[in-house]
Formats: C-alpha cells, sequence, structure tokens
C-alpha cells in the first residue's frame, strides 16, 4: 500500500500466455482437409471474468483452449483461434470481468460456422470452458435443425467421467467455480499463472437456485465456490486424457454420413463442469 492508503499498481511485465493462437498456414489447413472425408474444425469459447484471487480472468479461455488443443493433436481437425469474452453476466460485481450478449456469442459462433462451410470445413465443435453460456446449446441446436453438422463439448458426462477417471473428489455440482477441476486444469498447463492462495479458498454453496437472479455475489465473497484445495496438476493431466478420449464419440457423430438434422450436438444439459 502507498502512504495515502491506495494500492498501487504492480511493476514490471504483467503475465500473459502465448501459443493460445494456432500458428496453423494454408497450406496446413489444405494438407489437413485433404486426408479426411469430411473437414471438422474446433472453437475454443472461454470467457474472461473473475477466479478468485488466484486464478486469471482468463481461465475458462485456457482450461478451453487446452481441451482443443489436447483434441487437434489426437484427432485431424482444424483448431481455431478462442473466443475469449462470453457471457459472464453472473460475474459483474467483481472487477475485471467484461461481458458481452447472448445474442452476440450466438451471432459470432454461427457466423464462424458459416464462414468455414463456404472454404469447405463441414462440422464445427464448439468446446465450451464457461458454464454460463447457455446460449451455446440453443446455436448447436438451431445448426443442426437446419441440416448443418455442429456439436457442443464437453457434456456434463464427459466431465463426470472424467473427473472420476482423474480422482476428482469434488461432485460436480460443488465444483462450480475456481474449485478442484479448474485449478488442476492451470497447474497442470499453466502453474505459472497459479498465484498462491487456493490452498486455502474452499467454499462450499451447492443450494444456488437464485443465481441467475442474484449473481454470483450472493453466494461468494470470494469468487470460489468449489475446493481448489484438491486440485494438482495430476489430476489436470488426466481430466484432459478423459476429455480427449470422450470426443471420438463427437468426431464420429459430425463426420459420419449417417448424422441426421437434429441428431448432433443437442446437449440436453448444461455442458460445462463450471461457471
Amino acid at each position: 500500500m502507498s502512504s495515502s492508503g491506495t494500492q498501487q499498481t504492480p511493476k514490471g511485465p504483467l503475465p500473459t500466455v502465448s501459443a493460445l493462437v494456432p500458428a496453423d498456414t494454408t497450406e496446413d489447413v489444405r494438407a489437413r482437409g485433404a486426408g479426411v472425408a469430411r473437414q471438422v474444425a474446433v472453437l475454443p469459447v472461454g470467457s474472461l471474468e473473475q477466479h478468485g484471487p488466484y486464478l486469471p480472468l482468463a481461465t475458462d479461455t485456457l482450461v478451453a483452449c487446452a481441451v482443443a488443443r489436447e483434441i487437434a493433436a489426437a484427432y485431424p481437425v482444424h483448431l481455431l483461434p478462442p473466443v475469449t469474452i462470453s457471457c459472464s453476466h453472473e460475474h459483474a460485481a467483481w472487477p475485471g470481468t467484461v461481458s458481452i450478449s447472448a445474442v452476440t456469442l450466438h451471432a459470432v459462433v454461427r457466423d464462424i460456422a458459416a464462414s468455414l462451410r463456404r472454404s469447405g470445413v463441414e462440422a464445427l465443435v464448439v468446446v465450451n470452458g464457461h458454464g454460463g453460456n447457455y446460449v451455446l446449446g440453443n446455436v448447436v441446436q438451431e445448426s443442426t435443425a437446419e441440416g448443418h453438422r455442429m456439436a457442443l463439448f464437453p457434456a456434463l458426462e464427459d466431465w463426470d467421467a472424467a473427473r472420476e477417471r482423474a480422482g476428482v473428489e469434488t461432485s460436480l455440482l460443488s465444483d462450480m467455480h475456481a474449485g478442484e477441476i479448474e485449478t488442476s486444469i492451470l497447474l497442470h498447463c499453466h502453474p505459472e499463472l497459479v498465484r498462491p492462495g487456493y490452498e486455502s479458498a474452499d467454499l462450499l454453496a451447492d443450494d444456488r437456485r437464485h443465481l441467475l437472479s442474484l449473481g454470483m455475489s450472493a453466494y461468494t465473497e470470494s469468487g470460489v465456490i468449489g475446493r481448489p484445495s484438491m486440485g494438482s496438476a495430476e489430476k489436470g493431466k488426466e481430466l484432459l486424457a478423459g476429455l480427449v478420449e470422450a470426443f471420438g464419440a463427437y468426431f464420429s457423430v459430425v463426420t459420419s454420413d449417417g448424422v441426421s438434422a437434429g441428431s448432433a450436438g443437442s446437449p440436453g444439459r448444461d455442458s460445462v463442469a463450471s461457471s
């Protein structure tokens, strides 16, 4: 603190993350597309919102990119740059949170899918890292009803299976935000961005029935809902491995000749583990 009692701005370079944007050339995309019967693109969608005092605002984007990057290493898909700002209105009480409207996010994803189709990429899988992006389910349902190939990944069932594989102890209900799952994935992928404090930040608030009306601040002062103290890099590694395994079924759905309009990617339930 300064002598006047105001907090000083930290000096030195701010932490950043490199390699979130794919380095493909046109020839890379052309060569990858030549080897498959139907081309698939993967779009990470994150957010810019508070994740407590120890995880960065970009946590959801980092998680979505980590999942998408592992998918691209295992399957012949085109990895797209992330959508980094989405629907984080429930976190508006905290500084640093930035949102766009659901209408805007809907339009962005639809426009990206249409542009991909014009360049010969018929299928799009949206990898969602933020629980507040409810509208993505509508985008997928509407697109598949129109005969386009689209899916939303991961579903809650995929997160649950990955949880069990990784030995994550907190349930999906309790592990809502900046908890065991997100902390584990960042400890694995970006440990340099995890600040001290997660070891003692646990807070549970399983009854959140008024979240949409009251926002996150009605349930947590710190911004955390979950048990980050249980997080580990090993759990993060296994979580990603479990999700990559689960992706195979989605790849089959969007590339199969037997897929019908309305059958690909209708999520049924929220398709992320946390908000």
